[in-house]
């Protein structure tokens, strides 16, 4: 556990002290969000710069800048750090204090209380006079009313009576600085248009970016109850870009004074919204105050939470019961993180899934392929949240076919980093660190992100039966994609098979081969695997849709007969490569790379998950070597099951036998740098069925990827929402083995006892349903009311359960006495 860290219950947790170092990390987990807006965890007395970084963010809200770098023009898209409404500072007989100077810190404890939502803090500090001050204070970004926020902060004059000040604003002169490799490039997205008093007690900001011209209005409504005082005076201060009251009061010793400060955040983006400004106010003039607005909050997210249910009975064994505690509380802030990202004020948002969230400025906000890791988790508690998302895709259909259209190919083809309308937004260059040098980046060519988005369209599809989504928007992405990869691979007359050439795999390290001219690899096994997967999903598909629309789909499209039969003929013949021993190879000719040494470099440089980096900085390159950023060949058994795995290959004319799977995923394992959070992920559930304890470290590992900072920094740049999402699914969909297909829903447990038992809730078929999962035993219940059974299966036994029913199943070991292989999540 970091120093300064303690969670005293499941469902807080507490930090103490300061320590400036660490300010980042803590900064992004004590982010709050409602998925429309978020505003991370800073002190409100401070700026952004050394330890601290208020950002405040809104989802969908993007704008570009343009820069030289070497020569070239680089146009960069940002999520924008929007202007900061937390400004809230104290001053002791005129003096501004800076309570967390270590001058005149006393005491500091934030404490996170996610079963509420509320983030709270409670500060003494002393002035050089030795006047000390207690400061409590709690803020909340509202759960249910998605553009009110509030924070209360409670003063207590402890030793001293006078004049206390409080200036409360709003500051429109943020950038986007949080990130401490971009700093070099433009970050100024905001001009500040409108600064005004609109009331005695409210002041309005509103700005507009740069190139986008989107537009973001804050109100703020302060108020003070001195408990019956003389009262505060107040004065309206307009600097540039920042507007603020300062309250003036006397203040007697012993005596609270509470300074409720409630803000409402309006975008032009939002529906139904053609004035922000008035919006703002108008949602603020209707706001009760602080504690009316956190009851409705706390009622919003227990709500939520139901849905949401994740419960772990004590481990057995004292040490097992606080592995358990320790992580059903991480898992909850995971959930806690994932659901303030994508929430249900999404349903009406044109937003998808960043992969750090709404919480920092990495990746610049941009989309990536991470849903493919959180969907799941939404999908079997709250659907219709899973389908807005998706439409973040589905409405950039066109921008993916221009996209494969540029690149002289028919179908979609979606881009590695996806922002406000769906254009490649991956950077062109990228900063070592290590060596100060702007370097090449190639990670465009991951065309394997269009793979993902129709895995994830037929994963929602597969879980709810939703075929209105199917016929309506899913089925012609899908297809889309299909014919984008079906027009990508090539026929080699030498093997006659079908190839994929100039790629990158999810690995992100082997970018090219060693002396090529061009970028990219051949034959990325992945990539070819799940392209075979997804010829067989288009046939799906199109026998999925009511005869109507599939006619009107194909005729539209265009689908010929023979362009079918292609795709028949590409299940037959794609290349897949294999090594001597039979183990799936990540790409074709990577066996002939040199093989690095591990002991060596781990010896010098300990930590090589930037390995990149390190070898880049001595002057040589990771695309020499057999080495991988991430899982590659492996994500293959995390979306497959081995008997899907072996009956696609089979159909190819490929054998995979038993045996060949630890092999192959022994060889890529110690192959691998582990640089993404995702890494330790996949491998957890890859080895969870024949190597519990590594799967369980692996797990461990991801669980706590943002909680113990295990990439040494980058928490504080935003979290990773891939890995939080990733690892609430790893526990109910490999270790109690839940899938959905045939129309049912299936367990396959494989439980490990010193967890003690799972508890969860999901929604299938509309129809709500709790789970309890110890061992190889699986009770699930049905939510009484009115609705469809729904088929619930384990093995062999299948079985009807109707609404207010309880059902029970044993999972029956194999003759080598583990339980039978989880069935194929891709089906």
């Amino acid at each position: 556990m970091p120093a300064g860290t303690r969670r005293p219950d499941a469902w807080t947790l507490v930090l103490d002290g300061f320590d400036p170092a660490d300010e980042g990390r803590r900064e992004a987990l004590c982010t709050l969000g409602n998925g429309y807006q978020a505003v991370r965890g800073a002190a409100p007395e401070s700026r952004a710069g050394g330890a601290h970084y208020p950002g405040t963010y809104a989802a969908g809200f993007f704008n570009r800048l343009t820069d030289e770098i070497g020569g070239v023009r680089v146009e960069t898209e940002s999520m924008v750090n929007l202007p900061n409404w937390l400004v809230l500072r104290v001053a002791v007989e005129g003096e501004w204090i800076d309570p967390l100077d270590p001058a005149h810190l006393l005491e500091h404890r934030v404490t996170l209380d996610l079963r509420r939502g509320l983030l709270s803090r409670v500060l003494r500090f002393a002035d050089a006079a030795g006047r000390r001050t207690a400061l409590r204070q709690r803020r909340f970004v509202h759960l249910d009313r998605r553009h009110l926020a509030g924070l209360q902060t409670v003063l207590t004059p402890e030793n001293w009576s006078g004049r206390l000040r409080v200036r409360s604003g709003l500051d429109g002169t943020v950038t986007n600085s949080g990130v401490a490799r971009y700093r070099e490039m433009a970050a100024r997205h905001l001009r500040v248009l409108v600064r005004e008093e609109v009331d005695p007690e409210t002041v309005l900001l509103v700005a507009r970016t740069t190139q986008s011209e989107l537009t973001v209005a804050q109100a703020a409504r302060t108020r003070v109850d001195d408990g019956g005082g003389v009262g505060a005076t107040r004065r309206t201060l307009r600097e540039r870009g920042r507007i603020s009251h300062d309250l003036e009061l006397n203040v007697a010793e012993g005596r609270a004074v509470t300074v409720e400060k409630i803000v409402a955040l309006v975008t032009s983006r939002d529906v139904a919204v053609s004035h922000p400004a008035l919006t703002a106010v108008e949602q603020l003039a209707e706001a009760p105050g602080f504690q009316t607005l956190l009851a409705g909050h706390e009622l919003a997210w227990d709500q939520l939470w139901r849905r949401f249910r994740v419960d772990l009975t004590d481990g057995v064994g004292d040490q097992h019961a606080a592995t358990t505690a320790e992580t059903l509380r991480t898992l909850r802030l995971g959930l806690f993180h994932v659901l303030q990202t994508a929430s249900p004020h999404d349903l009406d948002l044109d937003a998808g899934v960043p992969a750090r969230g709404l919480h920092g400025e990495a990746y610049r906000g941009h989309v990536f392929w991470d849903e493919l890791f959180v969907l799941p988790v939404l999908t079997l508690r709250m659907p219709q949240l899973t389908r807005s998302l998706l439409y973040y895709r589905t409405r950039r259909l066109d921008a993916a076919r221009r996209a494969a259209r540029a690149a002289g190919l028919r179908g979609a083809m979606y881009p590695w980093q996806s922002g406000s309308d769906g254009r490649e937004e991956s950077q062109r260059v990228h900063l070592n660190p290590l060596s100060g040098r702007w370097l090449p980046d190639t990670s465009h060519l991951q065309r394997h992100v269009g793979l993902a988005v129709a895995y994830d369209v037929w994963q929602y599809y597969q879980a709810t039966g939703d075929r209105e989504f199917l016929a309506g928007h899913g089925a012609e992405v899908l297809l889309e994609i299909a014919r984008f990869f079906a027009d990508l691979a090539r026929h080699d007359p030498a093997l006659d098979r079908y190839r994929i050439r100039g790629v990158m795999g999810p690995d992100e390290y082997s970018a090219r081969y060693p002396g090529a001219a061009e970028p990219g690899i051949d034959d990325n096994a992945y990539t070819n695997v799940m392209a075979v997967w997804l010829w067989h999903r288009a046939r799906d598909t199109l026998a999925a849709l009511p005869g109507t629309r599939r006619a009107e789909l194909v005729e539209r499209l265009g689908l010929t007969p023979a362009e079918l039969l292609h795709w028949e003929d590409l299940c037959r013949r794609m290349y897949v490569p294999f090594r001597a021993d039979g183990v799936l190879e990540q790409f074709h000719g990577a066996s002939r790379l040199e093989e690095l040494d591990w002991a060596d470099y781990r010896s010098r440089y300990g930590d090589l998950q930037r390995l990149d980096r390190i070898l880049e900085a001595e002057g040589r390159s990771v695309d020499d070597f057999q080495v991988s950023k991430q899982a590659d060949t492996l994500m293959l058994f995390y979306l497959l099951s081995a008997d899907e795995l072996r009956e696609l290959l089979g159909g190819l004319g490929y054998a995979l036998p038993p045996e060949v799977i630890p092999r192959t995923i022994d060889h890529h394992l110690a192959r691998t740098a582990h640089g993404s959070t995702l890494s330790a992920l996949v491998h957890a559930w890859v080895l969870a069925r024949a190597h519990r304890e590594d799967a369980l470290d692996h797990f461990a590992r991801a669980l706590r990827s943002d909680l113990a900072d295990v990439q040494g920094g980058t928490t504080a740049e935003g979290v990773h929402l891939g890995a939080m999402a990733g690892s609430v699914d790893l526990l109910q969909r490999c270790f109690a083995g839940l899938e959905t297909w045939a129309d049912a829903l299936w367990f396959n447990p494989h439980w490990p006892s010193r967890f003690g038992a799972l508890e969860f809730a999901v929604e299938y078929r509309g129809v709500t349903l709790d789970a309890r999962v110890s061992g190889r035993e699986v009770r699930v219940a049905a939510a009484p009311g009115p609705g469809r059974p729904v088929r619930v299966g384990c093995g062999e036994d299948v079985r009807l359960l109707h609404p207010g029913e309880t059902a029970r199943f044993t999972a029956v070991p194999t003759a080598a006495g583990t339980v039978a292989p989880v069935p194929a999540a891709g089906r």
